[in-house]
């Protein structure tokens, strides 16, 4: 019987949703509160780096089981990435000391990294081929709108930065139930009961629909040589793009900007990465090395206008739209050149160079928060500035 694709619309809707509130809503809302945390819980900023690379990590631990779960367990991925985003917004958001937010900010990161290798296959197996690619780009650019709604939210909260993590809380949960009340597992996607068939029943191997990004991808030594300068490259950059995304905020208030003048430049930052989707006809031209150039120079940019001026709201709000779509972009690059290196391993070659680019926030985020509690955050912004700026020639330019 032909298979009714009525609804991946749904889905794609509720997919979004869930990268907006995992990574918009959860992940990358840190930065956001993090001035009226620390005022609550009186931490500085070495404290708050410290969470930072931490949450990273956990990200990084979702990443993996999702890399490894995702053509099996997709479902069961959905729920991971739900549950532990709001266990860890609900627990932030009643955390009474430093040690338990940032032990639940952690927690809460867990579910962006769970969250993609599982939208990836579920997105997959409920679309037509011929649209599954341009779903899977407006499902994965979720995180610029969850950008948007985290900083409009904020508007209407802050410095009630509990209340906002209690509705992320919530939002997590919706999120979630929609995707697993929209998905429509064909039957050979459907976990087998437990008196499994006979092997003569069972699918090839080369039959079997496999996940993109799955185990059944690997990348050996020569994949490795191949994309070596790039997975150096995407470590600088994670470590550049850690300044803004955890303290972008936090300096402009301390600048004298203002509470609301500084959630309107995290709103910037979300439109920023949400422009991608316009400028996507340009960029689909360009070479994945010189829109790597191009994409990285506005991380630069950006950097270098938060660390200057981060008193002077109209230049603070483009250098975080340059910022936001600089981010973006360059992730897209990422994307582009590890499939102009090896298109068949093209799904997990991008899943390590994500993993790679928030390895490096962890360090950055680290490093940042030392730098800023040492010689002030005009340092550690022009330190980033730097860090971006040598991912430039660092990655090369073959391809």
């Amino acid at each position: 019987m032909k298979r009714s694709f009525s609804n991946s619309t749904g889905l794609v809707v509720a997919g979004t949703a869930l990268i907006a509130v995992t990574y918009g809503l959860v992940r990358l809302a840190y930065g956001l509160v993090l001035p009226d945390a620390q005022a609550d819980l009186g931490f500085g900023a070495a404290t708050a780096g410290w969470v930072s690379a931490g949450a990273s990590v956990a990200y990084v631990v979702g990443a993996a089981v999702g890399f490894l779960a995702a053509a099996a367990r997709p479902r069961a991925l959905v729920v991971l990435a739900a549950g532990t985003a709001a266990v860890g917004a609900a627990g932030t958001a009643a955390s009474q000391d430093p040690v338990a937010f940032g032990a639940f900010v952690v927690l809460g990161s867990t579910g962006a990294g769970a969250a993609s290798p599982a939208l990836v296959r579920i997105v997959a197996r409920n679309a037509r081929p011929e649209r599954a690619a341009r779903l899977q780009s407006i499902v994965n650019a979720g995180t610029g709108p969850g950008l948007v709604a985290a900083g409009l939210l904020a508007l209407l909260l802050l410095p009630d930065w509990r209340t906002a993590w209690s509705v992320a809380a919530v939002c997590a949960v919706l999120a979630g139930t929609a995707v697993l009340c929209t998905d429509r597992p064909r039957a050979a996607d459907r976990p087998r009961p437990a008196d499994r068939p006979r092997p003569a029943d069972r699918p090839r191997a080369a039959e079997r629909p496999r996940a993109a990004g799955g185990p059944g991808v690997t990348a050996g030594r020569s994949w490795v040589t191949a994309h070596r300068r790039l997975l150096v490259a995407s470590l600088l950059l994670g470590a550049a793009s850690a300044a803004v995304w955890n303290f972008g905020r936090s300096t402009l208030v301390d600048a004298g900007v203002g509470r609301d003048g500084s959630i309107v430049a995290w709103v910037a930052l979300g439109v920023g990465g949400a422009a991608v989707v316009v400028t996507s006809r340009w960029t689909a031209r360009l070479t994945p090395a010189r829109l790597w150039r191009i994409s990285v120079a506005g991380v630069v940019v950006g950097s270098l206008a938060l660390g200057v001026w981060p008193g002077t709201l109209p230049v603070a709000l483009l250098g975080c739209l340059v910022f936001g779509w600089g981010y973006t972009a360059a992730t897209g690059a990422q994307i582009a050149w590890t499939t102009a290196i090896d298109a068949d391993r093209a799904e997990a070659g991008t899943a390590v160079l994500f993993v790679t680019l928030v390895l490096g926030q962890a360090l950055g985020a680290a490093a940042a928060g030392a730098v800023i509690g040492a010689a002030g955050a005009a340092a550690a912004f022009l330190l980033a500035a730097l860090v971006a700026a040598a991912a430039v020639p660092v990655a090369g330019g073959r391809h």
